[in-house]
């Protein structure tokens, strides 16, 4: 089983930055993507909306066409650890953001929510 511990949510004015993290342990050899889903307010976290993820072992990123040119998902390979930089950020990124792995064998894994909150 996969393990995951997000942290590095809070709140932010309109056009701030924020950065989220996400540590991965336990059985990490089968994974092969990880990311972040975004859960709008008054949404179920099954109706939550793919905001960036990557390629376990490569690092290819793929970002939602919102998000695009403003946030970054990157790997710490040294310490198993997701980092989703969020630059300018708007109102409507407001949500619980999870952070979440598909591995070949088994279930997807998700973190707690992350609440991420931002104001004009």
């Amino acid at each position: 089983q996969v393990q995951l511990v997000g942290s590095g949510g809070g709140s932010v004015q309109a056009g701030g930055s924020l950065t989220l993290s996400c540590a991965v342990s336990g059985h990490t050899l089968n994974l092969d993507t990880v990311g972040w889903f975004r859960q709008a307010p008054g949404e179920h976290r099954d109706e939550a909306d793919l905001v960036a993820r990557i390629i376990w072992t490569s690092g290819s990123p793929v970002y939602a066409d919102s998000v695009k040119g403003r946030f970054t998902i990157s790997k710490e390979n040294a310490k198993d650890t997701l980092f989703l930089q969020m630059n300018s950020r708007k109102v409507e990124d407001t949500g619980v953001d999870h952070c979440y792995t598909d591995s070949r064998i088994g279930p997807r894994a998700w973190s707690q929510g992350t609440q991420v909150t931002v104001s004009l």
